[in-house]
């Protein structure tokens, strides 16, 4: 990986997002409409509160993970990655770059959603804010990493979308938000605890529990991190140069 290629990738990749009003809705709008349904479904009721730290671990994940894919995927369908890799770049800046560009917009992703939840929707929060949000960063990092790491696996941008329920519903449902892991039958429970998903829900649901969470969300915060590396790891080894 050279810093210049990662570079040059992230710029090439923030121009286009830059021009893609559907996709900057996508990512930013969405997820808050989302919320406010869900607050104002539950406005009253204790319900928004207990679900909705989580929500704001699975969201970010979720969106990002389908931009990245099929972003990805549309690049190497219409031959621009394999003209890419004619050039001095190697797959580790493209799926670098790639990362950084999208981890951009996750932060920004992360600050709005955060901020919607907290401030209009009135999600009652023990722990910091900034804590939060930098969990719903790492989360749409990790989607983003998935995203790539499926689109190599994809051969049209509907397959792509196809691994959305394939990979991301059953995290969903086993994450802790329909009910606690705890309480999941065992061989479920052993499942949820290989899905990057579950961490992310548990890190958010200490933040929003504890005044100071650090200590007991750094544990599912960095297997969070290590599912991350691991997935730009393997993007990076099997990212194709073109879809045949």
């Amino acid at each position: 990986m050279t810093r210049a290629g990662l570079v040059a990738t992230a710029a090439r990749v923030l121009r286009q997002l830059r021009g893609d009003h559907r996709t900057i809705a996508l990512l930013l709008v969405v997820p808050c409409v989302m919320l406010g349904l869900l607050a104002w479904m539950y406005d009253g009721t204790p319900v928004f509160d207990r679900i909705g730290p989580a929500l704001l671990g699975i969201f970010p994940f979720t969106v990002m993970f389908v931009v990245t894919s099929v972003s990805t995927l549309r690049e190497r369908t219409g031959g621009t990655l394999e003209r890419l890799m004619t050039t001095p770049l190697r797959r580790g800046d493209l799926v670098g770059g790639y990362a950084v560009a999208f981890g951009a917009v996750a932060i920004v992703q992360a600050v709005v959603a955060t901020a919607w939840a907290v401030w209009v929707c009135g999600l009652d929060v023990a722990g910091p804010l900034p804590a939060l949000g930098l969990v719903a960063f790492v989360d749409a990092i990790a989607g983003t990493a998935f995203g790539l790491l499926a689109s190599a696996f994809a051969r049209t941008e509907f397959q792509a979308v196809q691994f959305m329920p394939a990979f991301v519903l059953p995290q969903f449902l086993l994450a802790g938000l329909l009910q606690p892991r705890d309480a999941l039958p065992t061989v479920l429970r052993h499942v949820s605890d290989l899905l990057p998903l579950s961490y992310a829900v548990d890190a958010v649901e200490h933040v929003a529990r504890r005044a100071d969470p650090w200590a007991e969300m750094s544990t599912p915060f960095a297997v969070l991190v290590a599912f991350c590396v691991a997935a730009l790891a393997v993007a990076a080894l099997t990212l194709p140069r073109r879809t045949p």
